[in-house]
C-alpha cells in the first residue's frame, strides 16, 4: 500500500465519486477525498492481487490496526492519521469505517449470496456505511438524512452488482441472491458461462427493479430543508440511476456489452444537479 495522497487517489480514480464530489467547498472536498481514499485503499486490499485469502485477511487486520492507532496519530499510514483528523473534524461516527472493512472481509470468504437479506448486510457495509460517513461532512439539519444515506449506499451498490455481473463471474463471485436465481430458473453454471437469454433478462429485471426501489425510498428520505447540503450525493444518485438506465436500454446484456456513464456524462451531471440545488434552494 504505497503511499500516495487522498487527492491523488481520488483524483486516479476517475470514478463517479471524483466527478460528484469536486465542485464541494475545499475543506469538504478536502476530507471527502480523504474518506474516499480510505474506501478505495480498503476495497483495493482485499481486490488487487493475486494472495490467497488468508494473506489478504491479514492485511486487512493490520489496517484496522493501523485505523485505531491513527487515533493517536501514530499510524505508519499518513492516509489513516489524516482520516481521523477528518473524523474528528467533522464529528463523524466511527462504526461506519469499522463496518466498511467487515463489508471487505466479506468479500474475501464469501463468493455467494443465498438471500437478499443476507446481500443487503453485505451491501450496507460496502456502500450504505460511505454515505453515512459522507453526510457528516455534508452537514444536514434532519435524521432522515441517516436514512437517505443507507438507502441510496444499497442502490448504488446493486447498481455495481447489476453492471459486474460478468466480471464477478470471471472471479467465481456471484452476488445475485441464489433464491432469486431459483425463482427465475437460471442456474449458477449458466451465470458463469455468461449465458444470456430470456430467464436471464427476467432475472436482471427483477434485480432492476429492487434497486429503482431503493432509489425511490433515498429520494423519499430526503428532507427539503437537505437537498441543498447533499447535491453532492445527489450527483451520485442521478450518475448511477442513469447507468441504470443505461443497463435496461441494453437488455441487461452486461456478458457482451461494457455498460457505462461516461467521463462527460458524470461532469454534465454533477454540474447540472449543482447548478439547479445552488439555484433553487437557498
Amino acid at each position: 500500500m504505497s503511499e500516495i495522497t487522498a487527492q491523488e487517489i481520488s483524483k486516479e480514480s476517475k470514478s463517479s465519486f471524483y466527478y460528484a464530489f469536486n465542485l464541494l467547498p475545499a475543506p469538504k472536498r478536502d476530507a471527502m477525498n480523504a474518506v474516499y481514499a480510505f474506501c478505495r485503499k480498503t476495497d483495493d486490499i482485499v481486490d488487487e492481487g493475486n494472495e490467497a485469502s488468508d494473506v489478504k485477511m491479514a492485511k486487512l487486520t493490520l489496517w484496522r490496526e493501523e485505523f485505531e492507532s491513527a487515533f493517536r496519530n501514530e499510524s505508519q499510514y499518513n492516509l489513516l492519521n489524516k482520516v481521523a483528523s477528518v473524523i474528528k473534524q467533522f464529528n463523524i461516527p466511527t462504526d461506519p469505517f469499522f463496518e466498511l472493512i467487515k463489508g471487505m472481509e466479506m468479500d474475501l470468504f464469501i463468493k455467494r449470496y443465498n438471500t437478499f437479506e443476507e446481500l443487503y448486510t453485505y451491501c450496507y457495509r460496502a456502500a450504505s456505511t460511505v454515505g453515512l460517513m459522507c453526510i457528516e461532512i455534508f452537514g444536514y439539519k434532519h435524521q432522515t438524512a441517516r436514512d437517505f444515506a443507507v438507502n441510496l449506499g444499497i442502490a448504488l451498490q446493486l447498481t455495481n452488482i447489476i453492471r459486474d455481473v460478468s466480471k464477478d463471474a470471471k472471479k467465481g463471485r456471484i452476488y445475485l441472491p441464489l433464491e432469486d436465481l431459483k425463482k427465475f430458473d437460471y442456474s449458477e453454471e449458466e451465470l458463469l458461462s455468461g449465458v444470456y437469454n430470456i430467464r436471464f433478462i427476467n432475472l436482471m429485471e427483477y434485480q432492476a427493479g429492487r434497486a429503482k426501489e431503493y432509489f425511490d425510498s433515498a429520494t423519499r428520505n430526503l428532507n427539503l430543508d437537505d437537498k441543498r447540503a447533499m447535491f453532492a450525493a445527489r450527483a451520485m444518485q442521478h450518475i448511477y440511476y442513469r447507468m441504470l438506465e443505461k443497463i435496461i436500454r441494453q437488455k441487461y446484456d452486461v456478458f457482451h456489452k461494457e455498460i457505462k456513464v461516461n467521463k462527460f456524462e458524470k461532469v454534465g451531471i454533477a454540474l447540472g444537479v449543482w447548478a439547479k440545488y445552488s439555484l433553487v434552494y437557498k
